[in-house]
């Protein structure tokens, strides 16, 4: 039985859904697997925003969870930092999404001025902003980009997922992206929904929010291949 630790990047709320389901969702996926559970970790984003590394070497994948805005941004980013630079299997959802945008915006593409409207409302660079159309418990269909690693988990190129929020990138920002970011899921309005790293072995962030699925009992495909990513690293069961 192999041992999963996953760092859960968020101020956790019973309240919120989501928080709900992740635990429950991971749990699910594991099952579906086989011969190995997840433990799920809460790291509140206050305690990451200072010698971040210490606090998430032992962990084996990170997830940032929905919910913001954040106690601490910069300890999320920092957390998504981590994952992205030393190849840690990754899962960003709605606002995880948003802010897997933001860190690549500041530390790879050197736009330290990145932000989110909702936390920094005069931000000069609004990389994410108001949805022309409120995304708050809607549903919605995605297309998938052909070849791309979310494609293959679906195994279609037509999906539909659930939302909660009423961000997303700002669409006078999506050119630069294209230099590392692959925009790899898109709505029916052509807006961005899903972006992933090539050269990683699971980087991807939604908008949407596949851990829902848990709350049916049903075992997420997208949260299912997270958790076969982990597998298939070389970790050590401490």
């Amino acid at each position: 039985m192999r041992n999963v630790r996953v760092g859960l990047v968020g101020d956790y709320d019973a309240a919120v859904a989501a928080h709900r389901a992740i635990p429950q969702a991971l749990d699910l996926a594991a099952a579906a697997i086989g011969n190995c559970q997840v433990q799920s970790i809460w790291l509140p984003t206050r305690t990451l925003a200072e010698d971040p590394d210490a606090r998430l070497s032992s962990l084996h994948g990170l997830w940032c969870v929905p919910a913001s805005p954040y106690a601490s941004m910069q300890g999320v980013l920092e957390a998504i930092r981590f994952a992205r630079h030393m190849q840690v299997p990754f899962l960003g959802t709605c606002g995880g999404f948003q802010h897997a945008l933001i860190e690549y915006a500041r530390n790879v593409l050197e736009l330290p001025e990145a932000d989110h409207l909702e936390s920094n409302p005069g931000a000069s660079c609004p990389l994410i902003s108001h949805l022309s159309c409120s995304l708050v418990e809607k549903e919605g269909r995605i297309f998938l980009q052909d070849g791309s690693r979310v494609r293959g988990i679906y195994e279609r190129s037509v999906i539909t997922e659930t939302y909660h929020c009423n961000f997303g990138l700002n669409r006078s920002y999506e050119p630069m992206l294209k230099f590392g970011l692959q925009l790899t899921g898109r709505d029916e309005a052509d807006e961005v929904r899903v972006v992933e790293l090539k050269e990683h072995p699971f980087f991807v962030a939604t908008l949407f929010q596949p851990e829902r699925s848990a709350l049916r009992g049903e075992v997420h495909p997208l949260i299912r291949a997270y958790v076969e990513a982990i597998l298939r690293r070389d970790f050590r069961d401490d």
